[in-house]
């Protein structure tokens, strides 16, 4: 994939995480006193689940964010597509389902398996 099209791919992707992360972001409970909590525990429960599920969402998408970041910064110093553990050429393959990628499969196996 060329940079220019990696480029704005990458543009794309940090625009849409971006405003996920704002909707997100508007979503998480603000602190309430204790008359504003609901009086019912199911509801509670609810309110905690759901809170938890925008957490998460809201951490992936930051770590996605940054990966789209990172790749730009990839582009901007004339290293994107190349793997940053081992330098091998990132397959085309690969850039194009996953521009953001810094790693071939190969070595983002690895790094994944020492996690």
């Amino acid at each position: 994939m060329d940079t220019a099209t990696a480029r704005k791919r990458l543009e794309e992707m940090r625009g849409e995480l971006d405003k996920s992360i704002a909707v997100l972001q508007g979503e998480q409970p603000t602190e309430r006193s204790g008359a504003d909590s609901p009086q019912d525990p199911a509801d509670a429960g609810t309110n905690l689940s759901e809170n938890d599920r925008t957490q998460a969402v809201l951490s992936a998408a930051k770590v996605q964010i940054r990966a789209v970041s990172d790749a730009l910064e990839r582009i901007e110093h004339g290293t994107y597509g190349t793997c940053a553990d081992c330098g091998s050429p990132i397959p085309e393959g690969r850039l194009d389902a996953r521009p953001e990628a810094a790693r071939c499969v190969k070595c983002q196996a690895r790094r994944d398996r020492g996690r």
